[in-house]
């Protein structure tokens, strides 16, 4: 009797869970109106007084009447009118009426709430219109993507012209480049002006100046300055880079079947500007990098042939090894290794004075 028993409350409390279960997975029941979407419980157009055919002309002008009405400004420091409206239930009905009001007036809201109450068992669905609606962003993102790209672009610019403008006027202290371009302005008759006179007469400090400016834009005119403080061009910031993306990408397929059809089927040796391109491949640096190296570094690249992988592996080796050379005899770095042996990082040493 007791197995039986217990074997009874053990299905009893099975036949629980299962109807637990089963109410927590059926579908919830077909309700219009949810209380947290739009008006909640009352419909938007009672709200107004007006119809599900009205137009925008008669939904606004139901708005205005009742907003006149319930304006919470209306019934401050006023005691309870005729209808019991108080400052509270005043202040709820004006918002209640703001919420049907914001909700009729954009077609595209009137509709997804229209659909709510024709379709009131498709639950989470309108949950999701709702939100994704009042969540969206006000403005368009395309346009704040181009208003972002066009202020980084001009923040770039400038700030490439900045860094040039300071490799110019470093340029013009180093003596070397100095006296080529003083004389360069001497022969173009720039620095041998005659002397001012009368009211015409300049103060030393703005001779100086103009002399100063000269020298400038002579060196500016001269030296093809490379790399990161070169003279920035309009086709290399951002906004054009995006632009011209398309173009770039065409380019470098086509660039490319041309080199496998070229180098890899053809078998064609490489002239002087695929043999830097390879080597710059292998040295994993950019064009700009590449580009600010001395002419001479490259000179020596094309003469030890480093285009072929296994010149290239035995120059890196040289390179490796010049380098802790350079390490070892490096005072600092003698410091660094005692430091490390004696020391070094995570441990205590205890000095008394």
């Amino acid at each position: 009797m007791a197995a039986a028993r217990c074997g009874g409350a053990r299905g009893r409390r099975w036949l629980l869970w299962w109807l637990l279960a089963a109410a927590a997975l059926a579908p919830r029941p077909a309700r219009a109106l949810i209380e947290g979407l739009y008006c909640g419980r009352q419909v938007c157009y009672d709200v107004l007084g007006v119809s599900r055919a009205a137009g925008k002309a008669e939904i606004a002008r139901a708005y205005r009447q009742l907003a006149r009405q319930y304006h919470p400004d209306r019934h401050r420091g006023e005691p309870a009118g005729p209808g019991g409206e108080t400052l509270q239930t005043a202040h709820e009905k004006f918002l209640l009426i703001a919420t049907a009001y914001e909700t009729l007036k954009d077609e595209e809201t009137r509709k997804d709430y229209d659909y709510m109450l024709d379709h009131p068992e498709e639950y989470y669905s309108h949950y999701y219109h709702y939100y994704s609606r009042r969540l969206a962003p006000k403005v368009d993102v395309r346009i704040v993507i181009l208003v972002t790209v066009c202020a980084i672009s001009v923040f770039q610019f400038f700030s490439w012209w900045s860094s040039y403008n300071e490799a110019i006027n470093y340029l013009a202290t180093v003596p070397k480049y100095r006296i080529q371009a003083s004389e360069i302005a001497r022969q173009q008759g720039l620095l041998n002006r005659a002397k001012e006179k009368g009211k015409n007469r300049r103060s030393k400090e703005e001779i100086r100046e103009e002399e100063e400016e000269i020298i400038k834009d002579i060196i500016k005119n001269k030296i093809d300055i490379k790399g990161g403080y070169q003279k920035p061009k309009i086709y290399d910031i951002l906004l054009f880079q995006i632009l011209l993306a398309p173009f770039y990408l065409c380019k470098y397929i086509a660039w490319y079947c041309w080199w496998i059809y070229c180098f890899n089927i053809k078998g064609q040796e490489y002239g002087e500007e695929e043999k830097l391109y390879v080597i710059r491949r292998y040295m994993k640096m950019s064009q700009s990098q590449f580009d600010s190296l001395e002419d001479s570094q490259k000179e020596t690249f094309l003469e030890r042939q480093l285009w072929i992988r296994e010149n290239y592996e035995v120059y890196k080796q040289e390179q490796e090894e010049e380098l802790k050379k350079k390490m070892a005899m490096d005072p600092r770095w003698k410091r660094y290794r005692r430091w490390m042996r004696n020391e070094g990082p995570g441990r205590l040493t205890f000095i008394d004075d």
